[in-house]
């Protein structure tokens, strides 16, 4: 009997340890996030403030009712620069994933900072597009959502797992669309890949926080704090990914035009 009960306290106190590392991670996944988001929303602002002038000597182009884009401006947004700063993020993603494993967590870390910071280059225009309280409101209603659909991820019993592969090949129908749509720019189109993407993106985020989950608790066990940190700057990568594209999408759908 004393072996008995030293046995299930063992095993409490182990499974103890996985929940309270879970929250850890858990926390360090949202942190990274959070933290790639301001950077994101700080550097698409600024960029946007500066390639904007309300001087008629320096306008390259007129965009609104007293305000030109200036020479920077004309440069990132009307010229040739504007399809690599439109795909960098892409490219970018795409490279660090694949360097990931030769990465430490401190270096995957700073690159998804700076992953975050080119990201916000390639949204400034944005700020051009659309008013300034719409971008609010819809990054509040993003953010609601978000946090539900993570939530729900998060602690549902549900295998999501059977999602990933119709998830994942919606994202490459979404790609593939958005590309063809931008030399057929048709608003048929658009709105169609908008309300699509929504969804397809509500989806990812409560699959992938689910899928986060479970790669920690099949890990924890091994003790490879490296591995785990790394798993975290991963998880906090795609959470971003499906937040930046929902609020995206959103924007497309419900935001109000300069």
């Amino acid at each position: 009997m004393a072996e008995f009960n030293t046995i299930r306290a063992t095993a409490g106190a182990s499974s103890a340890r996985i929940d309270e590392g879970l929250r850890a991670h858990m926390n360090k996944v949202y942190g990274t996030m959070s933290v790639g988001m301001i950077i994101t929303a700080a550097a698409a602002w600024a960029i946007s403030g500066l390639a904007v002038t309300t001087d008629p000597a320096l306008a390259m182009a007129q965009i609104g009712p007293d305000k030109y884009l200036n020479s920077f401006g004309a440069a990132i947004y009307t010229s040739p620069l504007k399809w690599l700063i439109m795909f960098a993020p892409l490219i970018f993603v795409f490279g660090f994933s694949a360097g990931m494993n030769r990465m430490s967590a401190a270096t995957a870390q700073i690159v998804f900072y700076a992953f975050a910071a080119v990201m916000g280059l390639s949204l400034s225009s944005i700020f051009l597009v659309f008013t300034g309280v719409s971008i609010v409101q819809v990054f509040l209603i993003t953010a609601i959502a978000f946090a539900g659909l993570s939530l729900y991820g998060y602690t549902t019993k549900k295998d999501l797992s059977g999602f990933g592969t119709f998830l994942i090949m919606g994202v490459i129908g979404l790609i593939v669309a958005s590309i063809v749509n931008i030399f057929l720019a048709s608003s048929a189109v658009a709105f169609a890949i908008s309300v699509l993407g929504v969804l397809i993106f509500a989806g990812l985020t409560a699959y992938d926080t689910q899928n986060i989950k479970n790669v920690y608790l099949s890990h924890a066990s091994h003790g490879d704090s490296e591995w785990l940190g790394k798993a975290a700057i991963m998880g906090a990568l795609q959470l971003y990914l499906d937040f930046i594209n929902m609020f995206m999408f959103l924007l497309q759908l419900f935001g109000n035009r300069e």
